[in-house]
């Protein structure tokens, strides 16, 4: 049963009871870029989130946007429908929290006053919610001026407008709320939960962590950054086991799995990637494949394949003949289903959280790994739901390049070109127990 908070009384909030996350900050300061990863993170690790964009009410409430004048202090008519926005935004986060099962809402806004942000407490409070706030704070020129490049001018406000008369009418956005802006403060708000991001990462001050999902909160966006980089995602070269359709285990390479490491080799090579770190599972099919490429590599028993426990080495045909219950149950929610004395794609994601951490924390990096391990990493960096994530596609001797952007990710999918066989074994139509063995290999990719 989820908990509440007493609304005359905070010390008596339960541990569970839902959080609202609230953005703090002037227009360009990077809100939205930190709701949609924070939101996409905790989503990823089984928190239900959701993301509530103020500006996008505003958006659908005036559908035409004429200029920064709808901003300014003194427009009555501008200030009502933005209070009405964002009444009407907290009234869903409301829903969302209390009737339709999510754990953490994301308030993203600038909630630039203490009385704005005292509408949100009292709010909260009423509902039994914990109140986070997360505000950004950013004084350098270049990085303002880089976020209203990338982000803003591809806003719907600014769709007819040439590049010069957009960063202008934006520039005067700004002030309209510099006027007014109220930075959370260490003295007057020492009694709320907040982090404050300097800088886009330079400094942080965290005040008064109360949970377990707030300092998970705190450690995600102490650890993410800005800096321009490319991920280069793929698998291990073909391996013996891969040939005879069997799962699992620790083979070596096959004849075109050492060809694939060799092409690839020459592609990182012909990519001229500045400081590229590489790592790997410790299985000897990844390490086979870095080892080609005569660069330093590291190991990471977290990057090891998804262990199917007594399914080991088995092909999917002898699983089907041995534990058939199993073959369907492991059907019907793939996610979730762990293998007799193995792991689940939900263990494995919570075995991959650390590496998701520094992956966010490096530069460019080439991660060696596994099918199952490669759909947990790309479901993270393409927010995919859990639903998705057991069928992403992951085709041996084929490279993902994820290009992070302002909102996102940007996937260019290579192919090295060196034949190998399928292992992508999609949902049968037919999940249910009593199903016959051609119903239930209906899918199985083609093997020795």
């Amino acid at each position: 049963m989820r908990g509440s908070c007493h609304p005359r009384n905070r010390a008596v909030c339960m541990t569970n009871c839902p959080t609202l996350i609230v953005t703090v900050g002037l227009p360009a300061r990077g809100k939205t870029y930190i709701s949609k990863k924070l939101t996409r993170y905790l989503n990823w690790i089984g928190v239900p989130t959701k993301e509530f964009n103020v500006g996008q009410y505003r958006r659908d409430c005036l559908k035409i946007y004429k200029s920064f004048e709808f901003f300014r202090p003194d427009n009555e008519e501008g200030l009502k429908i933005r209070r009405q926005c964002a009444l009407a935004a907290l009234n869903d986060v409301r829903q969302y929290l209390t009737v339709e099962g999510g754990q953490v809402a994301v308030f993203d806004a600038t909630n630039t006053t203490r009385e704005r942000r005292g509408t949100i407490i009292k709010f909260a409070e009423q509902n039994g919610f914990k109140v986070f706030f997360v505000e950004s704070v950013c004084e350098d020129p270049d990085v303002i001026a880089e976020n209203i490049v990338q982000v803003k001018l591809g806003s719907p406000d600014y769709i007819d407008c040439n590049t010069d008369e957009a960063i202008e009418d934006f520039m005067k956005r700004i002030k309209c709320y510099e006027t007014s802006y109220q930075p959370l403060d260490e003295v007057l708000d020492r009694d709320l939960s907040y982090i404050k991001i300097m800088d886009v990462g330079r400094r942080y001050l965290v005040n008064r962590v109360v949970d377990h999902i707030q300092s998970r909160i705190v450690y995600y966006l102490m650890n993410i950054h800005i800096t321009p980089r490319s991920i280069y995602l793929c698998r291990h070269g073909e391996s013996d086991l891969n040939i005879k359709g069997r799962i699992g285990g620790d083979s070596g390479l096959s004849a075109r799995g050492k060809e694939f490491a060799k092409c690839l080799r020459k592609f990182i090579q012909d990519q001229k990637i500045k400081e590229l770190k590489v790592w790997t599972s410790q299985m000897k099919r990844t390490i086979q494949t870095a080892e080609a490429l005569a660069a330093p590599y590291e190991q990471w028993k977290a990057l090891n394949e998804i262990d199917a426990g007594v399914c080991e080495e088995m092909m999917y045909e002898e699983i089907q003949e041995h534990y058939p219950m199993e073959f369907a149950l492991r059907d019907q929610d793939k996610y979730r289903y762990r293998y007799p004395k193995g792991e689940s794609y939900e263990d494995l994601v919570q075995r991959l959280e650390p590496v998701i951490m520094e992956l966010e924390r490096q530069e460019n990096i080439l991660v060696i790994c596994h099918q199952a391990v490669m759909r947990c990493l790309l479901a993270y960096f393409l927010d995919k739901s859990a639903d998705e994530l057991p069928y992403l596609k992951c085709p041996l001797h084929t490279v993902l390049k994820l290009i992070p952007v302002a909102y996102g990710c940007k996937v260019e999918s290579i192919c090295l070109d060196v034949e190998s066989v399928n292992t992508q074994r999609d949902r049968p139509e037919n999940v249910n127990v009593q199903r016959t063995t051609e119903d239930a290999l209906q899918t199985v990719p083609a093997h020795l």
